[in-house]
C-alpha cells in the first residue's frame, strides 16, 4: 500500500527505518544467499584496527568499499564481504601501556610478559561495538558476525604456513644490518613502515671541522701557482669539511667518504687561519673574501688521508679516522664529504664493513648514549637540547665551520610518533629483492585508479625496494616460527600446530607468547632448539588475509580458489606502501601472481581548509554528528559525487548539506509528489499499461533521459568510477524534478483518468522505480525507502528489496 511521503522526514528517521527492515527480513544475508552458485566477484576487506575510534577518513573508505559490491550483486554476482581485524602491533601495546602506567620493554618485563599478553587480548576490541555501529549506519554490508581476525591461532597458522613456504624458497634469513629504528617502541622498522612516518621538521645541522694529519697529495699541485699558494699557507691547519643534519652521530665517527670521480678543491683562507677540502661543485658555498682555491684532486686521491676525530670516544687500537672512496657521496648538497658512522647509516655500515673499519655503537636500544660516550652519558640522541650541546662542544673547540636549522623530511614511528634512528642490529628479513622484476611484472598488470599509482608511488617504491625486515623485538604479534639450535644454530621454520606436535610433543594454549616460548627440542647436534624471541612485522599479518581469512591450506581449499585473486580492494594513499605492498609481496614470494586485479587508491578527507584533520587542531568532525545531522546517505554522496576518491576531500558541514539539497531532496520531492497524486487517484501501475511510444513527447524524453543515464551509469561502475555515476543520477533527478515535474504539473491534477494523465502517472511511476535501483549502490537508505513504497507497493511479488 501507497504511503505518504513526508518530504521534510528527518534522514536519520528514515534511515532507522530502513535499517529496521534490512535486520527484520535479513536483506544483507538473503542478498548473498541468493546469488550462491553465480559467478564470483571477489572483494578483500583491509582490516582496521579496533583499539581507535573511527572518524571521516573510515567513513570515506567504507562508502567506496561498498559501492561496488552492492553493485556486482545486483549485477548477478556473488560476493562475500567478510569482515576482518587486525589486532596485534604496537598500537595496541601502546594503549595498554598508557592503560597501566608503563612504558618500554624493561617494565613490560617486570609488569609480567603472559599479564600483558592478556591485557593486550583483551584491548583489542575496545571500540569494536562503536565500528559496528558506524557501519551500520553508514550502510555498509560486510559479515561483522563472523569476522577474521589476525590473533585467531587459526589465522596464525596459515601466516606460519606462508613463512615456512619463503623459508623453504631459501628467501627468509637473518642479518646484521642497519635498519630504521624506533627507541619508544625497541624495535626495528620496514620500509614500508618508515614510508608511511615522514614528518617535515627543522633539526640542527653543521658543518663539521676534521683535521687532516697527513699532507696533501702530490699530484693535487699540479701548477707551480698553485705551489706556491700552498708552500705560502704551509702553516695553517688544513680541514676536510662534513655536513651533517644528525649531530648526535659525529661521536661514533670512524671515516670519512668522498667519490672517487668527483674533483675536490682545497680553498686557503688567510681570514680563518685554515685551509679546507670540498666538493669543486660546491666550493663557491665556502668561498669568502680573499680566499683562493690552492690544490685541486679527484676524490681517488685523497683515499687514505688521515685525519683527527672531532670527539675522542672511538678508542679502539689501532683504528685509524681516513678518508675511503663510495660512490654513493653526490656534490648536489653539503660538502661532497660524508661522515661515517657505521651503525647510524645502511650506507655507512656498508662503506665501513667494505674497507675493513672498525664498528662502534654508542647508542642503546632506548635512544641514549652508552657510558663511552663519558661526557654526554644517558641522554636520549634525538633530543634537540642535546644536540645544541654537543655543537657547543665543538664550537668550543674551533670544530665548526657553520651552523643552521635545516628543515627536512624526517622518518618518525607511524605507530608512536617517535623520531626514528639508524641503528645495527640483528633482524630476520624477507628477500623481497630477489623477486623485485616479478614485483614489478606484477603490480604493472594491476588496474590501479587512478593510472599514475603504478609508475608512480607503487611503480617507485618497488623500483627502490629493500628486503623485508619482518621481525619486531616486542610482544603481541605473530610468532616468528623458526628455532634455532642453541649450540649449533641449526634453523627450523615450522609452518603448522601439526608440525609442532610433531616435534615438542605438546601445543601450547594459544600461538602466542610466552607460551610458544616454552616449547623446545633436541637438536640433533645435542642442544636444544629454542624459538627465536622475536614476532613479526604487522603488515605481514594484514598481507597473509587472502589464505588466512579462510584458514587455508588446512582447510577451504576450494573457497580459496575461487576467491582469490579479489577483483577489488580500496584503502587510502597511505597503504601504497603499506597493505597494498604487503599483499602484493606476500602473495608474489608464495604464488607468484598478483593478489588483486583493481586497486581503488582513496586521497585523505580533510577539512574545510584543506587541512589534515586532527584532535589537538579541533577540526575533525565525528562521524555519528554528521550521521545524526545530515543523514548517511547524505554524507555517501557527498564523498561520491565531491571530486574523484583519489584527490583529497574537503568534509565539512555545509558542504555536505548543500550536496544533500541537490540530490537527495531533490528526490524526496519527486517522491512525495508521486505518492500524494497516486494516493489520491488511488493510481496504482500494476493495473494500467501505455506503451512509451504512445506517450506526449515530453514523456518519451524523460525515459529516454533515464535509459541514457542507465547505460552511463553502468560503465561509469563498470570502471570503477563511482564520481561520474553520482553525477550522472544526480543530473537525472535534476531533470526530472525541475523540468518534468514541474511542466507536467496540471496533467496530474487534471480529473478523472484520461490517458494524458495516465501517461504522466506511469511515467512518472517508472523513472521513480528505476531510479531506486540506480540509487541502491549509492544512497541504499533512499533507494530502499524508495523502492518499498513506489515499487513494491504496487508489485509485491517484486524483489524483497532493492537491493
Amino acid at each position: 500500500m501507497l504511503r505518504k511521503v513526508d518530504a521534510k522526514e528527518p534522514a536519520k528517521q528514515r534511515e532507522q527505518r530502513v535499517l529496521a527492515f534490512w535486520k527484520d527480513h535479513d536483506v544483507f544475508k538473503k542478498s548473498e544467499q541468493q546469488r550462491a552458485g553465480r559467478p564470483e566477484w571477489v572483494f578483500y576487506e583491509g582490516p582496521p584496527t579496533a583499539n581507535g575510534r573511527p572518524h571521516p577518513g573510515h567513513v570515506l573508505t567504507r562508502v567506496m568499499k561498498d559501492v561496488y559490491p552492492r553493485y556486482r550483486v545486483m549485477k548477478g554476482y556473488h560476493v562475500q564481504r567478510k569482515a576482518g581485524w587486525d589486532t596485534h602491533g604496537l598500537p595496541v601495546e601502546i594503549e595498554v601501556e598508557k592503560k597501566f602506567g608503563i612504558s618500554g620493554k624493561k617494565q613490560i618485563q617486570e609488569f609480567g610478559v603472559e599479564r600483558f599478553i592478556q591485557a593486550c587480548r583483551d584491548s583489542v576490541f575496545t571500540y569494536e561495538a562503536t565500528w559496528r555501529e558506524m557501519s551500520e549506519r553508514l550502510g555498509y554490508w560486510v559479515d561483522l558476525d563472523n569476522p577474521y581476525m589476525t590473533l585467531s591461532d587459526d589465522y596464525i597458522e596459515s601466516v606460519w604456513f606462508l613463512l615456512q613456504s619463503i623459508y623453504k624458497k631459501g628467501l627468509l634469513y637473518r642479518g646484521h644490518r642497519v635498519s630504521p629504528y624506533c627507541p619508544h617502541c625497541e624495535t626495528t622498522l620496514s620500509s614500508h613502515e618508515v614510508a608511511q612516518g615522514y614528518k617535515d621538521v627543522k633539526d640542527l645541522s653543521l658543518t663539521a671541522k676534521f683535521r687532516v694529519t697527513s699532507p696533501a697529495p702530490a699530484n693535487s699541485l699540479s701548477t707551480q701557482e698553485q705551489t706556491n699558494r700552498l708552500a705560502a699557507a704551509v702553516d695553517r691547519p688544513t680541514y676536510l669539511l662534513a655536513w651533517t643534519t644528525t649531530p648526535w652521530t659525529l661521536p661514533s665517527n670512524v671515516a670519512l667518504a668522498v667519490h672517487p670521480d668527483l674533483m675536490y678543491v682545497l680553498i686557503d683562507s688567510p681570514a680563518r687561519g685554515e685551509r679546507y677540502w670540498v666538493a669543486d661543485a660546491l666550493h663557491t658555498s665556502y668561498l669568502q673574501q680573499d680566499d683562493q682555491v690552492v690544490a685541486h684532486c679527484r676524490g681517488r686521491e685523497l683515499a687514505g688521508m688521515t685525519y683527527e676525530p672531532v670527539f675522542p670516544y672511538v678508542t679502539v687500537p689501532g683504528t685509524k679516522h681516513l678518508v675511503v672512496l663510495s660512490e654513493h657521496v653526490t656534490a648536489e648538497s653539503g660538502t661532497g664529504i660524508v661522515h661515517m658512522a657505521p651503525a647510524h647509516g645502511e650506507d655507512d655500515y656498508r662503506v665501513c664493513q667494505d674497507n675493513g673499519l672498525v664498528f662502534v655503537n654508542f647508542v642503546d636500544l632506548s635512544g641514549c648514549f652508552t657510558e663511552a660516550v663519558r661526557d654526554f652519558a644517558g641522554r636520549f640522541v634525538k633530543d634537540e637540547a642535546l644536540n645544541v650541546d654537543l655543537v657547543k662542544d665543538l664550537s668550543a673547540r674551533g670544530l665548526v665551520y657553520e651552523k643552521h636549522k635545516h628543515e627536512h623530511s624526517y622518518p618518525h614511528c607511524w605507530r608512536c610518533d617517535t623520531p626514528l634512528i639508524y641503528y645495527a642490529i640483528d633482524s630476520w628479513f624477507v628477500q623481497t629483492t630477489a623477486v623485485k622484476q616479478q614485483l614489478l611484472a606484477n603490480a604493472n598488470a594491476v588496474n590501479w585508479i587512478p593510472d599514475h599509482i603504478r609508475t608512480g608511488r607503487m611503480g617507485n617504491f618497488l623500483e627502490n625496494v629493500v628486503d623485508w625486515n619482518l621481525s619486531r623485538s616486542r610482544y603481541w604479534g605473530t610468532p616468528l616460527p623458526v628455532w634455532v639450535c642453541n649450540r649449533c644454530g641449526q634453523c627450523e621454520c615450522i609452518g603448522s600446530r601439526k608440525e609442532l606436535l610433531e616435534r615438542a610433543g605438546r601445543l601450547p594454549s594459544e600461538l602466542h607468547k610466552p607460551y610458544i616460548d616454552e616449547l623446545t627440542w633436541a637438536c640433533t647436534c645435542g642442544g636444544t632448539m629454542e624459538r627465536t624471541p622475536e614476532v613479526i612485522d604487522v603488515w605481514f599479518d594484514s598481507g597473509s588475509m587472502p589464505f588466512a581469512q579462510l584458514h587455508y591450506p588446512f582447510e577451504n581449499q576450494e573457497a580459496f580458489q575461487r576467491l582469490y585473486p579479489a577483483d577489488y580492494i580500496c584503502e587510502a594513499i597511505d597503504q601504497t606502501r603499506g597493505w597494498f605492498y604487503s599483499l602484493l609481496a606476500i602473495s608474489t614470494l608464495v604464488t607468484g601472481q598478483a593478489p588483486y586485479k583493481n586497486v581503488l587508491v582513496l586521497g585523505h578527507v580533510v577539512d574545510e581548509d584543506g587541512k589534515k584533520m586532527s584532535k589537538s587542531k579541533g577540526n575533525v568532525i565525528d562521524p555519528f554528528e554528521a550521521f545524526d545531522l545530515h543523514g548517511a546517505d547524505a554524507l555517501r554522496f557527498y564523498f561520491l559525487s565531491n571530486t574523484q576518491p583519489w584527490n583529497s576531500q574537503r568534509f565539512f558541514h555545509k558542504a555536505v548539506a548543500e550536496s544533500k539539497a541537490k540530490f537527495i531532496d531533490l528526490l524526496q520531492n519527486v517522491h512525495a509528489f508521486y505518492a500524494l497524486y497516486a494516493q489520491i487517484d488511488q493510481f496504482n501501475p500494476a493495473q494500467h499499461q501505455l506503451p512509451a511510444a504512445a506517450r506526449p513527447l515530453m514523456d518519451r524524453w524523460i525515459l529516454a533521459r533515464l535509459h541514457d543515464t542507465i547505460q552511463r551509469m553502468d560503465q561509469a561502475l563498470d570502471r570503477y568510477d563511482a564520481t561520474t555515476a553520482a553525477r550522472t543520477l544526480q543530473s537525472l533527478v535534476h531533470d526530472l524534478s525541475t523540468w518534468y515535474v514541474r511542466r507536467n504539473r496540471e496533467r496530474f491534477w487534471a480529473g478523472g483518468m484520461e490517458e494524458d494523465k495516465l501517461a504522466a502517472f506511469l511515467t512518472l511511476y517508472e523513472v521513480l522505480a528505476t531510479v531506486a535501483k540506480l540509487a541502491a549502490p549509492l544512497t541504499p537508505f533512499l533507494a530502499e525507502d524508495l523502492y518499498q513504497n513506489v515499487g513494491r507497493s504496487a508489485f509485491p511479488n517484486a524483489p524483497e528489496s532493492a537491493h
